[in-house]
């Protein structure tokens, strides 16, 4: 499998700002995806032949605009006298596209009240993050068909609700909050560690969210768990320098050099988290960043203080209590107390919440357990490491997973 290509690349980055545009003068979100789509489609064709223009973004502006003016000339009867008037003030532009920064607004739009919280969160992903609905139905551990349709269906309730392309604010600002949190962190994760690919992450669509949550941060000012987010975003984005090697690839944690994490951005984490730890009752971004920082102010893997982060991961449980939580305090409590710790921890929140049956941690789980049984030279390790690189679509990581079931079976033999 390999990664997409630099058109593709090219493509991606571009559609959500051809959408912001298309949103913004014709406030019809639905329609001006399908103009997206359809603009896509023709620079696939056209550049592939005839190479990238100079100015992608005013081509595909260009063409969505054209797209868009003929939806809208094949809907009903009734909306005639709306599309002559939209049609009559529509002027193509010929030059650069403007220069006009919606993400965020569209970010907002994605996550109108009207939608429910899995619907708000998918559609921005999709037309914000630019992740496909394969990505986004891997996200969420349903088929693409299922998560089709349930972005389908988020953008007619936006076209009923009558949503428009205008930014919330106080009440209706802060009601989306959470579901934007909820978008930025999922497509950060993806950035970080891609679906699938031969890449290992995609540094484009982590920066973007890092962007995002910038700017929410400014616009929602006294909303610690933005900070929060924005602290865990750059204390993780900080170690990708050291996270794979050519010879290697795929670098974890415990063996990463720290002298090549990003400084700026550990130090620039800690002090947003500083800023907002002791406002109210930690929520669940600032414990995920308080446990990034554990590590972040760690010289080296063997001085990390791994029996911080299980505290911090049991108070994580208890206000999100979900299966890569559950997980991730089996984890620190192998590093604290030793693998058999682990192992028993694991069998007992697996036979509790089937954290192997879940699709958000069913790979994850036999990654952990072939960690855990390495540990102990249990010959079923090599095994446990191979299944977990056959659940795996990224090709980085599955490579680490089969390169560790081999240096299993060396020191069983040995």
């Amino acid at each position: 499998m390999t990664g997409p290509s630099p058109l593709e690349e090219i493509l991606r980055a571009e559609a959500p700002y051809v959408l912001s545009a298309l949103v913004r003068r014709f406030g019809r979100f639905e329609a001006a995806e399908d103009a997206v789509q359809e603009a896509l489609l023709d620079a696939s064709t056209q550049w592939t032949r005839d190479g990238v223009p100079e100015n992608p973004r005013s081509w595909l502006t260009r063409i969505g605009y054209r797209r868009m003016v003929d939806l809208l000339r094949s809907e009903q009867a009734a909306h005639r006298r709306e599309l002559q008037v939209g049609i009559a003030e529509v002027t193509i532009p010929a030059g650069p596209a403007a220069e006009t920064d919606d993400s965020l607004t569209l970010l907002l739009l994605c996550c109108h009240p009207a939608l429910s919280r899995t619907g708000q969160v998918a559609l921005t992903l999709r037309a914000v993050g630019g992740l496909t609905t394969a990505e986004i139905a891997h996200a969420y551990g349903v088929p693409e068909t299922t998560m089709g349709t349930r972005i389908s269906r988020a953008k007619q309730t936006l076209r009923k609700a009558g949503a428009r392309f205008t930014p919330p604010e106080g009440v209706e600002l802060a009601e989306r909050v959470g579901a934007v949190l909820d978008v930025l962190y999922l497509a950060f994760n993806e950035g970080y560690t891609a679906t699938a690919g031969a890449d290992l992450g995609r540094v484009d669509l982590a920066h973007e969210s890092i962007r995002l949550t910038r700017m929410l941060d400014r616009i929602a000012p006294g909303e610690p768990e933005v900070a929060g987010l924005l602290a865990l975003m750059l204390l993780t984005e900080a170690r990708r320098p050291a996270r794979s090697s050519p010879d290697l690839g795929l670098v974890p944690l415990a063996e990463q050099d720290r002298t090549q994490w990003d400084r700026a951005l550990v130090d620039e984490g800690l002090a947003v988290l500083a800023e907002v730890w002791r406002s109210g009752d930690p929520g669940p971004f600032r414990l995920q960043a308080a446990i990034a920082a554990v590590h972040a102010r760690s010289e080296s893997a063997a001085e990390t203080d791994w029996r911080e982060i299980l505290g911090l991961y049991l108070l994580l449980e208890r206000t999100l209590p979900t299966a890569p939580v559950r997980l991730g305090r089996v984890v620190a409590a192998a590093h604290a107390f030793g693998p058999v710790v682990g192992l028993q921890l694991l069998d007992e929140l697996d036979a509790e919440h089937g954290l192997a049956g879940d699709p958000l941690t069913a790979q994850r789980v036999l990654a952990v357990r072939a960690h855990l049984l390495d540990q102990r030279h249990d010959p079923s390790a090599a095994a446990q490491f191979r299944a977990a690189a056959e659940m795996t679509a990224n090709e980085a990581e599955r490579d680490y997973l089969l390169r560790r079931a081999g240096q299993a079976r060396v020191i069983v033999d040995s």
